[in-house]
């Protein structure tokens, strides 16, 4: 029987693992899925950590020995992460070998505590990708305002960067200038671009479900027959035209000759990952994000039940650059309904840096809860 996830790679498309857990990587079930389903990298976050760290025994005996040695809640955290990452990263080296450097990432993100602070994010950018020592690691650094230039200098640097929390296409944009701008400053240099790879992890589902929330209200308003009708239309379309319309930019980006220029020194392309592509409306397909969105040089980076839901009805076809006049045609239709998509970006990224925030917390919190006898100094916080 045919594994899909297999097809997708046919398609020019790279799947990535949106997991990662001490258990995973000692059983043996991270190289099941490299083997077997085709997985090519695997990214991570606080909140998933938050889950393998607080939700399984896998990690009482290390949090134990940890806190005894007197380490603050955070020392505690990225002592655990930084050894999960290594450990995984060296389980892709095969692939980001195979892979002439493509594949075979593993992303730690700084924390997000930092989204407004450019120079802090830099120097913990640069901190963690010392302390984790393996050239296959991608570091995440938000889209926000101050994670931009932060974006540019990292990668001026040489470190691999994945930029997260991306829903505009205009900050898509500004994040593809940010890394063209690195790797110019880095050749000015004498550095060797061709070492350097980064991915544009750009949001999907979480679109729909705040666009749907706000055709709801609309709906309730009253209205007339006509705009209930084109808003109506309008349900479950607009995540995946937004995408696809990030990557027609992708498309005219690379073509254009500040990029050709660099390509032709060995520089790689920064691939658009898709981001959270879980379906949130039980009304669609559970793989209606992944389905949708295949294509050449991208990356899909699907959590654990997407990715065995792909695997046992997923349907592949190149899709991605299918109906984009209609995808203009669904933004155009949002916001002559009064809808501004982005205010619904702008929000969204807001939401998000705040839904990691929580979730890290709640794991220095649940760290500092193991200090029994002996208390764990909670490090500051930034606000």
């Amino acid at each position: 029987m045919s594994n899909p996830l297999l097809e997708l790679r046919q398609q020019g498309q790279s799947v990535w693992y949106d997991n990662i857990g001490r258990g995973m990587i000692m059983s043996g079930e991270m190289q099941r899925l490299i083997s077997e389903d085709g997985v090519r990298g695997m990214t991570s976050n606080p909140a998933i950590f938050e889950k393998a760290i607080s939700g399984s025994g896998e990690y009482t005996g290390t949090l134990r020995q940890l806190v005894a040695s007197g380490r603050t809640s955070l020392q505690v955290y990225e002592a655990i992460a930084i050894q999960d990452i290594q450990w995984a990263a060296d389980v892709l080296l095969p692939v980001y070998e195979e892979s002439e450097g493509r594949d075979g990432f593993i992303s730690l993100e700084v924390s997000p505590r930092l989204a407004d602070d450019t120079a802090a994010t830099v120097e913990e950018a640069l901190r963690l990708a010392g302390e984790v020592g393996r050239r296959n690691l991608m570091i995440k650094v938000p889209g926000t305002t101050a994670g931009v230039p932060a974006v540019e200098q990292l990668i001026a640097e040489g470190l691999n960067i994945n930029i997260t929390l991306l829903f505009s296409r205009k900050n898509y944009v500004e994040v593809a200038a940010a890394y063209v701008a690195g790797l110019e400053t880095l050749a000015a240099r004498g550095g060797q671009m061709s070492s350097v790879a980064s991915v544009a992890s750009f949001f999907v589902s979480r679109i729909d479900a705040m666009v749907e929330d706000r055709i709801q209200t609309r709906l309730a308003e009253g209205g007339s027959a006509r705009d209930r009708v084109a808003l109506r239309s309008l349900l479950g379309k607009v995540a995946i035209a937004n995408a696809k319309l990030a990557y027609a930019h992708y498309r005219e980006f690379t073509s254009e000759d500040r990029w050709q220029r660099l390509a032709a020194r060995g520089a790689r392309p920064q691939r658009l990952l898709w981001a959270s592509t879980s379906t949130k409306n039980p009304a669609y397909r559970d793989v209606l994000y992944v389905e949708e969105l295949i294509g050449p040089d991208t990356v899909n980076t699907l959590p654990q039940a997407t990715l065995e839901s792909f695997r046992d009805h997923g349907l592949v076809r190149p899709s991605l650059e299918e109906g984009v006049d209609e995808c203009r045609d669904v933004m155009d239709g949002l916001e002559e309904l009064g809808i501004s998509m982005e205010e619904v970006t702008d929000q969204l990224q807001k939401d998000a840096v705040r839904l990691f925030v929580e979730p890290f917390d709640s794991l220095l919190q649940a760290i500092e809860d193991q200090c029994e006898a002996r208390p764990c100094e909670v490090a500051p916080r930034r606000a």
